[in-house]
């Protein structure tokens, strides 16, 4: 979930670093949210400003506060999975699908591919919320799947839209994935951050103090997350590293591939990368929530005139 900002409580109530389209770009109307969902009263409580707030460093009050955002926002009103799974913060997941309806220039009628759609299947949600796209969700984990395929099963508005694909080599990201005939517009990913478990629960304990300003010895990983979700050989530079190496074999069935870039210092290796590959264009869009900056990038093999002919033939 997003940081809290440190700004005054006025500086808080529009959160300007998230796109103009996001429906939580003003501050948490809390009265409302706790009619959406009444267990979310016993997690707030009076910041340093005297104003109700909710615990940010608190597992059960985020996944709470994310039910109330669904359903409220969204019109989500069944959204559940293990809290062994991680828990997505809402709007920065949906600027993530805004700025690629900017990349698609507000193209009608998209196939979207989610790679590590997660138990929360919270891009095929927002997606086709938002813009009523069409997804292609792959994991490794079985139970993820099933988890997400149940959320899918039990909203209306979400039913008919997804495929699910299960990777079964943990170590390919594309492949067995993208199908010979598809034609996919978009390709999203949130990569997994760290190396190792040890570099999960450092980074957690980061987020707790900045949240709260406390020390702790005692902690769970922040918002949540099994070690597939939020941990990779090599983190996420290596990630992304094998998803470029991979996309050139898939260059005519996906008009776009992207990627969230958490560390700034794995840009130019990702650059560099992509130059090797001999990617057409490239594309790097600042995304921002709270105090916490991070950015997209984008790439595609194909030509400005080939674009503008993708999926006409």
């Amino acid at each position: 979930m997003e940081e809290q900002d440190k700004k005054t409580p006025i500086e808080n109530k529009i959160k300007t670093n998230l796109h103009p389209k996001n429906k939580n770009r003003e501050q948490y109307d809390l009265k409302e949210l706790v009619k959406e969902f009444p267990q979310l009263k016993n997690h707030i409580k009076p910041n340093k400003y005297g104003e109700d707030s909710i615990r940010f460093s608190d597992p059960v009050a985020i996944k709470l506060l994310n039910k109330a955002l669904l359903s409220n926002y969204y019109g989500i009103k069944n959204w559940d999975f293990p809290d062994t799974n991680l828990c997505p913060p809402i709007p920065g997941r949906a600027d993530y699908i805004h700025y690629m309806h900017d990349l698609l220039k507000g193209k009608e009628d998209v196939t979207c591919l989610d790679v590590g759609v997660g138990a929360n299947c919270i891009y095929p949600i927002l997606g086709i919320s938002e813009y009523q796209w069409n997804f292609i969700a792959s994991d490794i984990n079985t139970d993820s799947i099933a988890c997400a395929k149940e959320i899918i099963k039990s909203n209306p508005t979400l039913k008919g839209k997804v495929k699910f694909r299960l990777q079964k080599d943990e170590n390919k990201i594309f492949k067995t994935i993208i199908k010979p005939k598809d034609k996919i517009d978009v390709s999203i990913c949130n990569p997994p951050f760290h190396s190792s478990k040890k570099e999960a629960l450092k980074g957690s304990m980061r987020k707790v103090r900045n949240l709260t300003g406390k020390r702790s010895k005692k902690i769970q990983l922040n918002f949540s997350g099994m070690a597939n979700e939020q941990i990779y050989e090599g983190g996420e530079k290596q990630f992304i590293q094998n998803m470029i190496s991979e996309s050139v074999n898939y260059a005519e069935n996906c008009l776009w591939f992207t990627t969230l870039v958490s560390n700034e210092k794995n840009l130019n290796r990702i650059y560099s990368s992509l130059e090797k590959i001999e990617a057409i264009e490239v594309k790097t869009i600042n995304v921002g929530t709270a105090n916490k900056i991070s950015r997209i990038v984008a790439w595609t093999f194909l030509s400005k005139e080939e674009q503008k002919q993708w999926k006409k033939n």
